[in-house]
């Protein structure tokens, strides 16, 4: 049974959360984190990278002049490499570097990526997050009365459009939603701040 301190939006710890052994596991999964990211980050390539090799460039394929006894180097068509305006030496071509993630693996790999955040001291869960208006300095005020100076990951447990608006413009804080969240977004931050009932959400889920 893990023990996760939930504070309200002064940064006081007001009580703490018990989470069952069964929601996120007892141990992390580090080979499937890695798995996943490297898979996360391979899905984002575009892969659209293409140059001409010697066979796809225009130009005669008659040699430029003869083997010997021209004291030149010797030349083969104008479409080599060497010469300007010829093909590219190892040619890049389109290709597809997406790797595929079975869903119980994606599943998996975001429970263990939450539970190396509990266990690293790394998630903190807020109560009473609300936002009336969209205001920047509410967010900044919230982050610094939990001392979360560095990249952070905030999950809610739905939409809400005010609290996207103030978190827009700073800089290394990224918002998703519950049902939205994967082991990349997780992994990749240093903190993250989820609210109780995005975490209740998470746990009933992985449950």
């Amino acid at each position: 049974m893990l023990e996760v301190p939930v504070y309200n939006t002064e940064g006081e710890q007001i009580e703490t959360l018990s989470v069952s052994d069964e929601a996120f596991g007892t141990r992390v999964n580090t080979a499937l984190l890695k798995q996943a990211v490297v898979a996360y980050h391979a899905n984002k390539r575009q892969g659209t990278a293409a140059t001409k090799s010697r066979g796809m460039v225009a130009g005669s394929t008659r040699k430029l002049f003869r083997q010997k006894g021209t004291g030149n180097a010797r030349r083969g068509s104008i479409r080599t490499n060497v010469l300007r305006g010829g093909g590219v030496a190892f040619a890049k071509i389109r290709r597809d570097f997406r790797k595929k993630l079975p869903q119980k693996m994606r599943l998996a790999a975001r429970k263990t990526a939450i539970l190396a955040k509990i266990l690293g001291n790394d998630l903190v869960v807020v109560d009473g997050l609300v936002c009336e208006t969209p205001k920047t300095s509410q967010m900044a005020k919230l982050l610094s009365n939990l001392s979360i100076n560095r990249s952070c990951l905030l999950a809610l447990h739905q939409r809400d459009t005010n609290v996207y608006l103030s978190s827009r413009n700073l800089q290394d804080l990224t918002v998703r939603i519950a049902e939205e969240l994967n082991a990349f977004d997780i992994a990749t931050r240093q903190k993250m701040l989820i609210t109780r009932e995005a975490m209740a959400m998470l746990m009933g889920q992985e449950g």
